[in-house]
């Protein structure tokens, strides 16, 4: 008895010291491959970037070698040169527009900011709620759906009569391009939000205005979050036009005063930087986004 007692325990010990030992090679393929993987994908994302500079910098060559050799007019199309040298230049030169860069820049932010933070303060909520309370969605989305086609732009002449032509009128007009992606965006997240999460809510004994809270509402997060970045894209698209309301300074106001003085470097210089900060400010939303949408980064 004793000497079968101490087979089987031998044994079990055995047994136990091979599933260790078969687990550790288990962990350590499993680390293996993930480095492998990880090591794979950055030599992927150094040859992206080295291909897309690559690109850029024969676009820019090709560009520069054509106003050079006079395939296209200076007068038409600036040298990419000829910008870097503009831009420099606007740092501390107020000339020709009567501002400098820096200015520029902070006018436009400003009046960009103040119409876009108030279309999604405004409009996300509106569209969440439109699409929870069917009774408020029948009472809204009739005016709703006659002003949406409308073009921002279109909505000039009777913004100067209501607000005159100071930067709340120029504000009103960016507020009407990124409110409507805000509201249709939160509108349909919540429309889309599965029934199932719904009937689970309802049956564990949460209120209508809990099930709001907290089942609709996340669900419906991340299409508001595409609506807001829309509505970013939508801001900057209308600066232009906005800030045509007799501007003194702004991006929008410098890249017009090009067009007046024949200047395309200016131009350019304000159409690049409108780019490069609206890649700046979509990149923080993106960030922001994953820090509330903390579900479907983990999902």
């Amino acid at each position: 008895m004793a000497v079968c007692t101490a087979l089987l325990l031998t044994y079990l010990h055995n047994g136990e010291r091979y599933m260790s030992d078969k687990s550790k090679e288990i962990s350590t393929e499993v680390a293996n491959s993930i480095l492998i993987e990880a090591k794979a994908k950055r030599k992927e994302n150094r040859q992206l970037l080295l291909i897309s500079t690559i690109s850029v910098l024969v676009f820019l060559g090709i560009w520069e070698l054509a106003v050079r050799v006079g395939w296209i007019d200076s007068k038409y199309l600036c040298a990419p040169t000829t910008v870097v040298k503009t831009f420099i230049q606007k740092l501390s030169d107020p000339k020709p527009d009567g501002a400098v860069l820096g200015v520029h820049i902070i006018t436009s932010l400003k009046l960009v900011l103040v119409g876009y933070c108030s279309a999604v303060i405004v409009g996300v909520p509106l569209g969440l709620i439109m699409g929870y309370y069917h009774t408020f969605d029948k009472l809204v989305s009739p005016i709703f759906e006659i002003i949406r086609p409308i073009p921002p732009i279109a909505w000039i002449p009777l913004s100067i009569i209501w607000l005159g032509v100071g930067t709340t009128a120029k504000a009103f007009i960016i507020f009407l391009a990124a409110f409507v992606p805000c509201v249709i965006n939160s509108h349909t997240g919540i429309k889309l939000t599965p029934a199932v999460y719904l009937n689970v809510a309802k049956t564990s004994g949460a209120s209508r205005w809990e099930i709001f809270w907290t089942v609709s509402k996340n669900y419906a997060m991340p299409l508001a979050f595409t609506g807001i970045q829309v509505a970013l894209g939508n801001a900057w698209s209308t600066l232009v036009a906005s800030e045509l309301l007799a501007a003194t300074a702004g991006l929008g106001y410098m890249i017009q005063q090009g067009r007046s003085l024949v200047r395309p470097d200016i131009i350019i210089v304000g159409m690049l930087t409108i780019g490069v900060i609206g890649a700046i400010l979509t990149t923080l939303l993106s960030k922001l986004e994953n820090h509330v949408v903390k579900w479907r980064s983990r999902g």
